[in-house]
């Protein structure tokens, strides 16, 4: 795991009085490493077998109450997590409408301006100010396909 990420969610768990306990730790790292939002159960079986899944989801609560992850409520009631925007850069998902699988994706430059461009165009008028947006497109992985 890069120290800065590591450093930087250590600070923040900080500003609010919660420790950066080793499963917690575990479960960031863990993220940082993965490709795409991963399911509670996902992170289990990418953890050592020594943290309990009831730990686990405290940690998930916790670090999500935090800001330090970001929650993706794919098909059904399984819940992907990440880490936020704030330490990973932005960017989008797609989402599989068949088996629920998130996968990071980036845009180009010309992209994000013109996704920008709509997002403002589309609040202006309601008199909202967006101070941000996410593009996840629905349809079907690979395999599901």
């Amino acid at each position: 795991m890069h120290p800065k990420i590591d450093e930087q969610v250590e600070s923040r768990l900080a500003e609010s009085d919660i420790r950066y306990t080793r499963g917690r730790r575990q479960v960031v790292e863990a993220l940082a490493k993965a490709e795409g939002p991963r399911s509670a159960s996902d992170l289990h079986s990418d953890l050592d077998r020594d943290l309990p899944l009831s730990s686990l989801y405290r940690s998930l609560s916790v670090l999500t109450e935090a800001d330090v992850l970001a929650p993706h409520h794919g098909n059904g009631r399984i819940v992907r997590y990440e880490l936020a925007e704030w330490l990973v850069g932005h960017h989008h998902h797609t989402r599989c409408e068949i088996c629920g699988s998130i996968d990071d994706i980036e845009l180009s430059k010309e992209s994000e301006t013109a996704l920008v461009e709509m997002v403002s165009s589309a609040t202006v008028a309601r008199h909202f100010v967006a101070t941000g947006h996410s593009l996840e497109i629905v349809g079907r992985c690979r395999p599901c396909s």
